[in-house]
């Protein structure tokens, strides 16, 4: 099968509102976590999240071009636009009936429901609601915007498999070009989540740390006092591109996409399985589809949300598949840093993994003060301080509600 690798790369995070400043952040381990913004929520349990930072839309885009689109598909239109231009691809030159996009978003508009929708059936007398408040709503909206923006005719739509979304994503893109379908394809997800309902709702759940004595150090994955995770919001996106289509063009490659792997785990709603069976399972399938060995693996970006049961059985699945090589990898949470951007996860971690094998570092677990017992001490979770190290190969995981998994995995382009 055909050869596809990375030539542009578009991050907007909690801790920094461009690729560069967000790899910045990750070496320095600096948290995105503060006070709610967004609107009041001191009679909430939950008060701080992983908001941006000084992030202005009308610098993207014309501000009623911006009232148009929910605040998923701006960050959706950002980032495609950081990618674009960081891959150098101009639309007159190549075959747009082969590029495409695809696009995962866990919510989708979820602003654009609490409010617009609330304040019409609010309203006395007769209910006015915008004439875009389905195409704002709408997931697949962001690709659709995306693909006319540049002109792409090929594969278009979007994933939702709650916070797996953005790494499907991009493992069909992956597969699209493989197999023969497209040669280009501008990929990612983005999320929105930051308001009343969705952290009520959330709250509702236990599923949030309710820390809000000290929201910086509230993202504790594989800490023992760890108490939940932290809501981010932004969004990733990649360009993926056939080898030979990408090199005929004297395009820049960042790095290869070589397996990927999704599963179930038929087990709970929300849950994971407890001994991490649906995630185990996953791993293996990416490794096998990437023709490696599990000692082959040098970096592992954890889903890792800080919830008292996900990490047991993420480290759990991890042991089991690595064995005794599990001793020699690099095992991070960024979600310690960032947040969860639920289905914008995946793209920023997978973006992690890219930016790790570039630079040769590895990014912190910060805000670690506590070993849990459950851990094996001899893991490796980078605890706190970013490390140097030279990495080939890493591999990303992403799990969702539902019980989906999804893992890709990157290497170094040769």
């Amino acid at each position: 099968m055909r050869r596809v690798v990375v030539t542009g790369i578009g991050a907007l995070t909690p801790i920094g509102n461009n690729f560069g400043q967000y790899v910045e952040g990750l070496k320095n381990g600096i948290s995105g976590a503060g006070p709610i913004t967004r609107f009041d929520a001191s009679l909430f349990k939950v008060r701080f999240a992983c908001e941006l930072k000084q992030f202005d839309i009308e610098q993207f885009m014309p501000r009623k071009d911006a009232r148009r689109l929910d605040p998923f598909a701006q960050y959706a239109m950002v980032v495609a636009d950081e990618a674009m231009q960081m891959s150098g691809l101009d639309p007159e030159k190549i075959d747009l009936d082969r590029a495409g996009v695809i696009w995962g978003t866990g919510i989708g508009g979820f602003e654009t429901i609490e409010h617009d929708i609330s304040e019409a059936a609010l309203a006395t007398g007769e209910p006015r609601y915008s004439p875009f408040l389905i195409p704002k709503l709408i997931g697949d909206i962001a690709p659709g915007h995306i693909s006319i923006k540049y002109g792409f005719r090929g594969i278009n739509y979007g994933t939702v498999s709650a916070c797996a979304s953005s790494t499907h994503s991009i493992i069909a893109s992956f597969d699209y070009i493989r197999m023969g379908r497209a040669d280009i394809m501008i990929t990612g997800g983005s999320e929105a989540a930051i308001t009343r309902a969705s952290v009520g709702g959330f709250s509702a759940m236990k599923a949030m740390s309710e820390r809000n004595d000290a929201p910086e150090t509230a993202s504790r994955p594989f800490d023992k006092d760890r108490d939940g995770f932290v809501l981010g919001e932004g969004g990733g996106a990649l360009i993926l591109e056939e080898l030979e289509h990408a090199k005929k063009r004297g395009a820049t490659i960042y790095g290869e996409i070589i397996g990927a792997g999704m599963t179930a785990d038929a087990y709970h709603m929300t849950a994971p399985h407890p001994e991490g069976l649906g995630a185990r399972n996953v791993m293996t399938l990416a490794i096998k589809d990437a023709g490696i060995n599990p000692e082959d693996v040098q970096y592992v970006n954890v889903h890792g949300t800080s919830t008292p049961l996900g990490d047991i059985a993420e480290t759990k699945a991890i042991q089991a598949v690595f064995g005794q090589s599990a001793y020699d990898l690099n095992i991070s949470s960024t979600k310690s840093m960032t947040g969860h951007l639920l289905g914008g996860a995946g793209a920023i971690e997978a973006i992690a993994c890219i930016a790790a094998i570039n630079d040769g570092f590895i990014p912190p677990t910060i805000n670690h003060y506590n070993d849990d017992p459950e851990f094996d001490p001899k893991l490796n979770f980078t605890f706190n301080k970013a490390q140097e190290r030279k990495i080939d190969i890493a591999l990303s995981n992403t799990f969702g509600f539902g019980g989906h998994n999804a893992s890709v995995i990157v290497k170094r382009f040769l």
